[in-house]
């Protein structure tokens, strides 16, 4: 698992949009090969579908041959209600880039069979070759997509119902009225983001502090979803200094060091996008002090 500290969100959601840009630039798809990408909703990923927006615009990135899976949906909500998940993502993104509408892909919280839609999403994933990078953000108490504490680290998109506390913190998209926020969703599973080739997740806010500390410096726990990643063969969590505060000081120094080695010893331009170095030659360079 890789964590990337940055100073504040403005620069999570650069370093993180910057790198989902480069993931599929390299991957170069195609109509017959497109790149799979599962995405969330909430406040993490507002900065990254900002800066994915800009780069749409300006030609340097196209979604034409991007298959997206989304995280979750609420059960009931009309999709064009102003606070679903469907209405998230059209006005933050889809709208704004060159995705074709029949690649998007979101649970339908509608659905006459709930079940049945979920077993139907998981089976499309399937038959896209599974999701090739899964991007997520996570709430205070650790969760991912809906897969709230105490969810199983394999389970599979379902029907979920909500904690009070998560309807209590939803209230306030609601005119602060429970009442109206609905208390089912579809989420897809823990095992269904650990299955992708790559997670990111991003981690800013001291609120959320406590959350990566149990995800990077304690043991997998299903009380804690978020830190199944570190199961994860290709892993990576972004986070800002706000969201490093209940970390120990040697463990934010040794991610940082990683990262002042990358920089000036070894360069930028001679590490791959998952911090490898790209050749032998200059490996062998580095490490004989030429």
């Amino acid at each position: 698992m890789r964590l990337v500290i940055r100073n504040k969100a403005d620069t999570v959601a650069d370093y993180v949009a910057t790198y989902i840009k480069a993931r599929i630039t390299q991957f170069a798809p195609t109509a017959e090969r497109p790149f799979v990408i599962g995405l969330p909703t909430g406040s993490s990923p507002i900065g990254v579908y900002k800066r994915l927006v800009q780069f749409c615009a300006s030609g340097s990135l196209s979604f034409k041959h991007v298959v997206s899976f989304n995280m979750d949906e609420y059960v009931g909500l009309p999709r064009d209600h102003p606070e679903s998940y469907h209405s998230f993502m059209w006005n933050h993104l889809f709208k704004h880039i060159d995705i074709l509408p029949e690649n998007v892909n979101i649970l339908n919280g509608n659905a006459e069979d709930l079940e049945a839609e979920c077993d139907k999403y998981e089976a499309k994933i399937k038959s896209y070759g599974g999701i090739e990078l899964f991007l997520g953000g996570i709430g205070p108490d650790g969760h991912i997509a809906f897969n709230e504490p105490g969810s199983s680290l394999q389970s599979r998109t379902r029907v979920k119902t909500l904690a009070y506390e998560t309807i209590l913190a939803n209230a306030r998209f609601f005119g602060g009225d429970v009442t109206k926020v609905p208390m089912l969703a579809l989420t897809v599973g823990v095992g269904t983001v650990m299955d992708a080739r790559e997670v990111v997740v991003i981690i800013t806010g001291a609120n959320k502090a406590i959350a990566l500390a149990k995800c990077i410096e304690e043991g997998v726990n299903h009380m804690w979803t978020v830190s199944a990643i570190q199961t994860h063969s290709r892993s990576l969590v972004v986070c800002d200094d706000d969201a490093t505060l209940e970390l120990h000081v040697k463990t934010v120094r040794y991610f940082k060091s990683i990262e002042q080695v990358q920089d000036e010893m070894i360069g930028r331009e001679n590490l791959g996008l998952y911090g490898q170095v790209a050749g032998q030659l200059k490996y062998s360079s580095v490490s004989s002090g030429n």
